[in-house]
Parts: structure tokens; C-alpha cells; sequence
């Protein structure tokens, strides 16, 4: 027991040294960043009066803000509130799930701001980025990535770890999304490839490389209780309700925005309907198991991500979310418990491997579509065939999408092995093996639960998103 207080005391000497820094001198370079680079766009700009007035708009309702700020509330909702409490279902790390979550996002953010204005938004004659509600709907798209990341190393890194890794997957979201979405111009309006295949493999392949073969020695703290996964659930619904919105949010104005409501809607309830069928055949007693709910209910929303504007149908929105609920549910009865990763939140069932088959339906549904279902006018305007790519076909969209999906999952593995590899340097401040899913590390903790913590039963595998429960005979 003392070896583990001295490990406690030099962990937080750390974090007291280095945080408040980070902290700090983030803020101030950004402070400065955005004094150079970024203004209001001409719709947020106080001279939206003579814009009006130029551009014979009649109405305020024509400004972007009353056709985005719905949805941008919605996915920033889910941001910090969804992503938030998904993680709480460990039963001594619900602070850092959430409070970390909360730190990441807000410092995350404000670089995808500049990182995706460089690469997308770059006025060339001021030199100056023009940001509006649009704007910060990206940002906080750039940041899950990074969350989805943090689900797979979560209790097992230091904030300023999270920082770092945050740092660096924002500037390798904008490289990937600015190559998938300008260069190949494929189509993903949900993220299933630029968001979650990215952030997933990110997250995996980080995971990976801190591989710790002594984990172990707080396998007592990898499980969680009753309450916490009531917390966690509370994530789950938050992300199931929200996800329409997530998936709709930077659509067209219109149909394109209307379709990939009702087709994400459909897909997430026919989902809910499979993990739960899946859940309780893989348990002996026929109980269902909180690890599936809380998780796999999800993947629909994930890998409709990219054709959830296309011309789906609903019944093939209902299909995708069929199948998604099957794979992703045993995926966290079959994968988990063979990949050497140490995935803590099983991001690979949730985020990595729908976001996949999103690549894949996406790059299925473009190939097939055809001017008799969408229309001369409305193929178009679906697949932006317009300007360098107004020739470009059907055939040849399905495979920029394809190609689209395999440049997320290099950039995901190469850039999360090279970071993995800077985050494993001994500097930061990360908890011993024994340590690690404990919030008292990190954080102040009420008294009762600082006398009460040696008290905690050893419950081993109960909702271990690591390790499958096993069922007695």
C-alpha cells in the first residue's frame, strides 16, 4: 500500500507542475491565433444589415444560424453530455469521464476552429478564417474524433497525455477530412469515415502502443456498479435521441437534411431491436448484458453516417441498422476478448468497425444510384457533381468513396502508432499499472468516498467493456 501512495503523490506533483501550464500556454497561443485569423463570417458580422440589403434578402430568416443552430445544439449536446457520461460506467472513474471529456473538447475545439479553417475556409486575400455556426458544427465533428480516441485509453492515460493526443488528432482529422472530402470529394456527411473510422483506429492503434502487460493490477477497478451504469446509460440515450441530428447537421437545406433524419431514425430503432435479441441469446440465462445496451444500440447511427442524405429508402436504412446491431453486439461478445489493445470503452465495436460498413454502404449506395430515383437535378445536388467534378459518374463517386474510407484508416493506425509512440515517453505524468481506472489520482475526492475506497468489493468482470462476462453452467 505505500508503494501505491508514493505513486499517487508523484503522479499529482506531476500534474501540478505541468497541467496548469499546458493549460495556460494553450490558451494564450490561442488567444494570439485567433486575434490573427479568425472573424465573424459576413453572417454573424454586425454588417449582416447591408449584406441584406446587397444580396436582396427580405428576411433575418434566411441567416444560417436559424437553419443550423438546432442541430449544432444537438451535437453539442452530445459532445459533452453523450460522450460524457458514456464513459462513466467504470465504478471509480466517473470525474475523469466526464471532467476529461469536458477538458479535451473545450481544448480540442478551439484548434479545430483554426485547423479546419486553414485547410477549408482560408480567405487568400485577407489571409484571414470567416467562421460561423457551420463552423462550429465542424469543430465539435473534429473533436469527437479525438473522444472516440479517449474511450479506448480512458483511465489508463494523464490529462496532459489527453491534451497531446487531442492536439495531434485534431491536426490529423483536418489532413484526412481536407483529403477525403476536397481531394477524392467523396461524401460523408455523418462521419462514418472521416469521424469514427478515424477517431476508432486513432484511438486502437494509441491503445496499442501503451500496451500495459501488467494491467492487471487494477483489474479490481475495470468493472462497474449499479449506479455508474445508470449514469452511463443516461450517455447512451443522449447520443440514441441526438444522433439525427449528428448525422443531418451540415447537410443541404432540405430534402438532403429531411432524408438523413428519417433515414438515421429508422436505422438506430430497427439497431436497438438486434443488440437486444443478440444480447440475451449470448448470455445462458437470457439476461441481457448493460455492455451491449449501452453501446451497440449506437452503432446504427454510426455506420449510416455516410449515406444518411443518400436515397437509402427506409427499409434499407432499417437493414443497415439490422446488421449493425448483430456485428457490433458480437463484436463485444467474440473481438473484445481476443484483441491484445486493452480497449476500455470497446470502441472498435462501436466506432471502428461500423464505421467501416458506413464506408462501405456509403460507396455501395453511390455506385447504384441512378437519375430514375434521384433525379437529373437532385443526383447533382446529392453528390455535389458540380464545378472539377461535373463529369464525374456514379461508378467513379462509389469509388472515391471506398478510397475515401481506406484514407481514414491509414490515417487513423500510422498517425495513432506515431502518437502512441510520444505519448509513451515517460514524461507525462500517467498512472501505474495499479492505479489506473482510479479517480483519486487526478482529482479530489469527497471524504467518504477517500474512507471508504479500500472498502470496494472486487467485482471482476461485470461490465468489463474489455473482457467479456463469463456465465456460470
Amino acid at each position: 500500500m505505500k508503494h501505491v501512495v508514493c505513486d499517487k503523490q508523484s503522479n499529482n506533483t506531476n500534474i501540478r507542475l505541468t497541467l496548469p501550464v499546458v493549460c495556460f500556454v494553450w490558451q494564450i497561443a490561442m488567444i494570439i491565433l485567433f486575434g490573427v485569423f479568425i472573424r465573424y463570417d459576413k453572417e454573424s458580422n454586425a454588417h449582416w444589415v447591408e449584406t441584406k440589403a446587397h444580396d436582396n434578402i427580405t428576411s433575418d430568416i434566411e441567416n444560417d444560424f436559424y437553419f443550423r443552430y438546432p442541430s449544432f445544439q444537438d451535437v453539442h449536446v452530445m459532445i459533452f453530455v453523450g460522450f460524457g457520461f458514456l464513459m462513466t460506467f467504470l465504478k471509480r472513474y466517473s470525474f475523469g469521464a466526464v471532467g476529461f471529456n469536458f477538458l479535451i473538447a473545450s481544448f480540442g475545439l478551439q484548434w479545430a476552429l483554426l485547423m479546419q479553417g486553414w485547410f477549408h475556409s482560408l480567405d487568400p486575400q485577407t489571409g484571414k478564417i470567416f467562421i460561423g455556426v457551420e463552423s462550429l458544427i465542424n469543430a465539435d465533428f473534429c473533436v469527437a474524433g479525438c473522444l472516440i480516441a479517449y474511450g479506448a485509453v480512458l483511465g489508463k492515460v494523464s490529462p496532459v497525455q489527453l491534451l497531446v493526443m487531442t492536439l495531434f488528432g485534431v491536426t490529423l482529422f483536418a489532413v484526412e477530412e481536407y483529403i477525403i472530402l476536397n481531394l477524392l470529394h467523396a461524401r460523408d456527411a455523418g462521419g462514418s469515415m472521416v469521424i469514427h473510422t478515424f477517431g476508432g483506429y486513432y484511438g486502437l492503434a494509441i491503445s496499442r502502443v501503451l500496451y500495459r502487460p501488467n494491467l492487471h493490477q487494477s483489474k479490481r477497478m475495470q468493472g462497474s456498479v449499479y449506479h455508474s451504469d445508470t449514469f452511463a446509460m443516461i450517455g447512451t440515450l443522449f447520443l440514441w435521441m441526438f444522433w439525427p441530428s449528428f448525422n443531418s447537421a451540415i447537410t443541404d437545406h432540405g430534402d438532403g437534411q429531411h432524408r438523413a433524419v428519417i433515414n438515421t431514425y429508422l436505422c438506430l430503432a430497427s439497431t436497438v431491436l438486434t443488440t437486444v435479441a443478440i444480447s440475451s441469446l449470448s448470455q445462458k440465462t437470457g439476461k441481457l448484458d448493460m455492455v451491449h445496451i449501452q453501446n451497440s444500440t449506437l452503432a446504427g447511427g454510426v455506420a449510416l453516417g455516410t449515406a444518411a442524405e443518400f436515397m437509402i429508402s427506409p427499409y434499407g436504412a432499417l437493414i443497415v441498422g439490422f446488421f449493425c446491431g448483430i456485428i457490433s453486439t458480437m463484436g463485444y461478445i467474440f473481438i473484445s476478448k481476443t484483441l491484445k489493445i486493452q480497449d476500455t470503452c470497446g470502441i472498435h465495436n462501436l466506432h471502428a468497425m461500423p464505421g467501416v460498413i458506413g464506408g462501405i454502404v456509403g460507396a455501395i449506395t453511390a455506385a447504384a444510384a441512378s437519375e430514375s430515383v434521384y433525379g437529373k437535378q437532385g443526383l447533382i445536388n446529392t453528390f455535389d457533381f458540380t464545378g472539377d467534378f461535373k463529369d464525374r459518374t456514379v461508378l467513379t463517386q462509389g469509388g472515391y468513396q471506398a478510397a475515401g474510407m481506406c484514407v481514414s484508416i491509414v490515417f487513423g493506425v500510422v498517425g495513432g502508432a506515431i502518437v502512441g509512440s510520444i505519448l509513451k515517453l515517460p514524461i507525462w505524468g500517467d498512472p501505474a499499472d495499479e492505479n489506473c481506472f482510479d479517480d483519486e489520482v487526478y482529482w479530489e475526492l469527497p471524504d467518504e468516498e477517500e474512507e471508504h475506497q479500500e472498502s470496494i468489493p472486487p467485482i471482476l468482470e461485470y461490465n468489463n467493456h474489455m473482457i467479456h462476462k463469463q456465465q456460470d453452467l
